[in-house]
């Protein structure tokens, strides 16, 4: 398949801009300056660029080494949102509008202001939660925009909306988040995640998930480490495409794998909504609302999306699923468009 081949060469061509040395990345202030560029977690040097194709049960094309075990940055928020949907399954969570604070209580959500945030809330990144988690401040990320990443100013201490009516792609409210789950779990996510998706869907048990250095706390006389949404100061998910290709099919497969149901259907359509802030938005998944994310794509497409280049793309309507690898922002429409061509 000759247009197939050209997306691989066109993936391989287009490697990320971002240094292999990715502690180095971060600690030279590439989302923000010191001192709120530190460490908290794990990191590693990446690999190459690579990744596959899948249509149904069939793999189209794979390049460079897809056992690399790489962070993966804010994909792992999308990780989160199927550990949410597995509490609100197993009743956990009431409901996606109740507050947090009806069933959290260690501080994090009292008062007015924090009081009144919702699970949806956290979950769509409407949140405005006020506060600091593991040495990060919440105005870090206040007026953050993804579109000037690493480029563009962002943590002026800029007044708070109501909870639900302002968007903001904000790490420190999606640690919150996880934090919150812990707290309902009582269990580490890690644990909760590899029992109810990844050894059900049989994927290796080389992958990770960490927190920080800071974000250890008791429960039930236990020291748990929470882990966050992302490699922003480290830490994060560290996975290899294999695997993630295996969570974009589940999420295809609408929950269900080989015949068991993992995750409600409805929590599936649930997380596909597009947030009415920001339509390109579901609770924490990527969508393609009116095709504004990436044109080339399906408006039913939607994404796990992580800095550096790190994306599964789960188109629907053609039964595929797409992991690339450090593959450069810029050129991931371009992909999309050489692999239409070939469908």
């Amino acid at each position: 398949m000759s247009a197939l081949d050209d997306a691989v060469r066109y993936a391989k061509a287009h490697e990320t801009p971002w240094p292999r040395d990715l502690r180095t990345h971060l600690e030279a202030g590439f989302f923000e300056p010191p001192p709120h560029n530190e460490v908290l977690g794990p990191i590693q040097p990446r690999g190459g660029p690579n990744g596959l194709i899948m249509r149904g049960n069939s793999v189209l094309a794979r390049w460079g080494d897809t056992q690399q075990v790489d962070f993966t940055f804010s994909v792992a928020k999308s990780y989160l949102s199927l550990l949410a949907g597995i509490a609100v399954a197993d009743g956990l969570i009431g409901e996606l509008d109740e507050p947090v604070a009806l069933t959290v209580h260690d501080g994090g959500f009292e008062g007015p202001h924090n009081g009144a945030i919702t699970w949806r809330h956290l979950l769509q990144q409407t949140s405005e939660w006020e506060g600091a988690l593991f040495g990060k401040s919440d105005v870090i990320d206040r007026n953050r925009n993804l579109a000037v990443e690493g480029k563009g100013r962002k943590g002026d201490a800029r007044p708070l909306q109501p909870p639900g009516t302002f968007w903001e792609y904000n790490d420190v409210r999606v640690n919150r988040l996880a934090l919150a789950l812990l707290r309902r779990f009582r269990r580490p996510l890690p644990e909760v995640f590899a029992e109810r998706i990844m050894q059900p869907i049989g994927a290796s048990r080389t992958w990770s998930w960490h927190g920080y250095r800071t974000s250890k706390v008791e429960i039930d006389g236990r020291t748990i480490e929470s882990v966050s949404g992302g490699s922003h100061w480290g830490g994060g998910v560290a996975i290899h495409a294999e695997d993630q290709v295996r969570i974009g099919l589940l999420m295809l497969r609408r929950g269900v794998w080989d015949g068991r149901r993992l995750l409600p259907d409805t929590w599936i359509e649930e997380s596909l909504r597009p947030c009415p802030l920001h339509p390109n938005y579901g609770l924490l998944w990527w969508l393609n609302t009116g095709r504004m994310r990436y044109p080339s794509a399906s408006e039913a497409s939607f994404f796990a999306s992580g800095a550096g280049g790190n994306i599964t793309w789960i188109d629907p309507e053609h039964d595929l699923v797409a992991v690339m690898r450090w593959m450069n922002p810029t050129a991931v429409d371009g992909f999309i468009r050489l692999v239409m061509e070939a469908l």
